[in-house]
């Protein structure tokens, strides 16, 4: 297997994790020998992703050193976030409005599922607003954030720590270089987890196919399809604009992450490639300080391919009930999305509790999102792949806002990721 890349790897235990699924499907057994398998993947994941943040902020931020500058990055970051995921919306509905994904379906053969879990999140979500969140990035007990793996937090705390060891000039030296220390020894330990990745995938999604089947799909197909067809419009149009605007290639930024990529998509799980996804970006031009501010900052606050997702969703759950959403209502719908996209960063099962506090708002029946809640596993793999590529390509386009991105090397390292490629 060591002549296989990691990507092949992937593919083949999700095609047998696919098949064991289909096989045994609806047999109890399945989870409870497969889901250990992908539990134990996460668990590893998560494990790392609060060193690998906490230690590459403190040396990137305390490598800039002035605390203005360090404003200016995340003042733009945000501003950037916030345009994307308001296009990303927009593509959604705008989609919806002329595919009609949800038209001529009959609710009474919809299947759906119990979404008891999610209402109490959603009770207490909708009263959770954007300045709520804003003022639980400051932490009261920062190790009560480490140990919770709160990234906005972490993320707050680290950048402070980062700027106070700068500060100190002489006497901070010794603690940069535990910092780097940790960073480089976390790093080394996610390149052995992610040898586990394939073992991951085949776990978890043999436990989806074996719960749900591959018969779930084709009542839900045109959603599905419709969902698919807008991620893949928004990566390649919309972000191969942005990213040609920031001197690269959609592609070239693909091709390098294509292992992540695979990874994210089969496991649905951004966490998953976080830790790698910071380092191949430091690798591909990107300055430190940007890279370990921004991809954690757009785990919650740059889900381009949840935003788009929920849109799409909202009209379809509409669309079966046959409610007709007039402009205004519409135009309302993007404004609510927009902050609670937003104003949710954090809340477990976000997606689907953002989901619910949104057709709330606009009249659409709450109880609709229970007939998609069997789809949600294959159309947040999706999402989730588009979140990842967004949030990559937000790096390269602070770090060339900023006027730091290295173009000589990241040409340099998509050549080695490219000859590697061939000599495999």
């Amino acid at each position: 297997m060591k002549k296989i890349g990691l990507a092949i790897q992937i593919l083949i235990g999700l095609i047998l994790g696919i098949t064991v699924g289909a096989i045994f499907y609806g047999n109890p057994a399945v989870v409870a020998y497969l889901q250990p398998f992908g539990d134990i993947f996460i668990r590893l994941i998560k494990m790392i992703v609060v060193p690998i943040v906490f230690s590459s902020l403190v040396v990137g931020v305390a490598g800039v050193g002035d605390i203005k500058q360090v404003g200016k990055i995340g003042g733009k970051t945000i501003l950037y976030f916030e345009i994307v995921t308001t296009v990303a919306i927009v593509i959604g509905l705008l989609l919806a409005n002329l595919v009609h994904p949800g038209a001529g379906i009959n609710i009474q053969e919809l299947s759906s599922v119990s979404i008891d879990k999610y209402m109490s999140t959603a009770d207490a979500a909708s009263k959770h607003s954007f300045a709520d969140t804003i003022i639980n990035i400051v932490p009261t007990n920062v190790f009560d954030s480490f140990a919770k793996g709160d990234l906005l937090p972490v993320i707050f705390f680290s950048v402070m720590f980062g700027l106070g060891v700068a500060a100190i000039g002489e006497k901070g030296k010794p603690v940069l270089s535990i910092c780097q220390g940790i960073a480089d020894a976390m790093f080394w330990v996610t390149n052995q987890i992610m040898k586990l990745a394939p073992l991951g995938v085949f776990g978890l999604i043999g436990v989806t196919v074996s719960k749900f089947g591959v018969a779930s799909l084709i009542p839900l197909g045109k959603l599905v399809i419709t969902v698919y067809i807008a991620m893949f419009f928004f990566v390649f149009v919309v972000l191969g604009l942005v990213a040609k605007f920031a001197g690269t290639s959609i592609i070239t930024l693909i091709k390098i992450l294509k292992d992540e990529i695979i990874l994210a998509y089969t496991t649905a799980s951004s966490e998953a490639v976080l830790p790698k996804l910071m380092e191949k970006m430091e690798k591909f031009g990107c300055p430190k300080a940007i890279t370990s501010f921004v991809i954690p900052t757009g785990y919650s606050f740059n889900l381009d391919g949840s935003t788009l997702y929920q849109a799409i969703a909202a009209l379809f759950i509409a669309q079966i009930y046959g409610i007709h959403l007039p402009l205004a209502t519409q135009i309302n719908l993007v404004l609510v999305l927009m902050l609670t996209s937003k104003g949710m960063a954090g809340v477990p099962g976000a997606s689907f509790v953002v989901l619910l506090a949104t057709v709330g708002s606009v009249g659409i029946p709450v109880e609709g999102v229970a007939f998609i809640a069997g789809i949600d596993r294959i159309v947040d793999m999706a999402r989730t792949t588009v979140n990842v590529i967004g949030n990559s390509l937000a790096v390269v386009v602070i770090s060339k806002w900023e006027g730091k991105y290295d173009v000589e090397e990241g040409n340099k390292y998509f050549k080695t990721i490219t000859k590697t490629a061939e000599l495999m």
